[in-house]
């Protein structure tokens, strides 16, 4: 049986020690200048009120501490040592949060993360990535929910749900951007925008190639990657005008067991322009 020390102290104690190294991080990051810098975020219109550094430096704790509510937030608000580490007189509570965030609109959105993301991706040291770019369904709950509406829900048929398109660096594993859309979008809705919108974001680094899902195998998404001259890899459906080009070719390479491929430059009938088009057969 293992013997326990028991004692008693004065001292101010806390289950997230360990947030000691956030703190520290997010110095090294300067963190609270980068925000402060950022003239697109709400402020607080009291002189009472809590600076935007503050409100999202503790709320990114809350997070990190295991909240997913706002409710969640007092917990660490009510730790004295947390609020040491990190240096704040007075936490945030929950209403606060609240108050805050709901002061962000899509105009705000866009400008504040165009902020961030050129911050993020101008400190990380990467070049000639790839960049995956998918959308999703996320399922809403509610009668209240903003830009919420029926649309293709394959899991919850229809519930309200919102479309976003997501953009990834598959490399380092971080989402370049995010855009929110409706439900009732389809895959490729506004994707040429959003995709010139990622690449603003990114305009220091040089993108090695761009893979797409065969929700955007459309001729208008076709012409624009063809005019960047831009590597890209998109999923196409095994349509029947797809099955007529591979089996008109002859020439493939064996890349692995049953993965081949073939390559040549195909006419794009829906506009007046061709592109060289590579076609892997598992």
């Amino acid at each position: 049986m293992i013997d326990f020390p028991v004692s008693f102290t004065s001292k101010e104690i806390t289950p997230w020690g360990g947030m000691a190294f956030l703190k520290q991080m997010l110095d090294k990051m300067q963190f609270s200048q980068v925000v402060s810098h950022c003239e697109h975020l709400p402020v607080s219109g009291s002189n009472r009120g809590y600076a935007p550094e503050v409100i999202l430096e503790s709320f990114f704790t809350s997070i990190w501490c295991g909240a997913n509510r706002f409710m969640h937030t007092e917990l660490t608000r009510l730790d004295p040592a947390l609020a040491r580490i990190f240096g704040w007189k007075n936490v945030p509570a929950q209403d606060v949060f609240k108050r805050y965030f709901s002061k962000f609109n899509q105009v705000t959105n866009l400008a504040v993360s165009q902020h961030f993301y050129s911050w993020i991706f101008d400190n990380f040291h990467f070049d000639h990535f790839t960049l995956d770019i998918d959308s999703s369904i996320l399922t809403r709950y509610g009668n209240d929910v903003e830009g919420a509406k029926k649309g293709y829900n394959p899991k919850k048929k229809g519930r309200n749900s919102h479309h976003p398109l997501i953009a990834f660096v598959s490399d380092v594993n971080l989402v370049a951007n995010m855009w929110l859309r409706s439900g009732d979008t389809s895959s490729a809705n506004n994707f040429l925008s959003f995709l010139e919108d990622t690449l603003q974001k990114l305009q220091h680094k040089t993108v090695g190639l761009i893979r797409l899902d065969s929700g955007f195998f459309q001729s208008d998404i076709l012409d624009h990657l063809e005019a960047r001259n831009t590597d890209y890899i998109i999923a196409a459906k095994f349509t029947h005008p797809i099955q007529c080009l591979i089996a008109d070719h002859k020439a493939w390479i064996r890349l692995d067991d049953g993965i081949e491929i073939c390559e040549q430059y195909v006419s794009n009938r829906l506009s007046t322009s061709f592109f060289k088009s590579s076609v892997v057969i598992p």
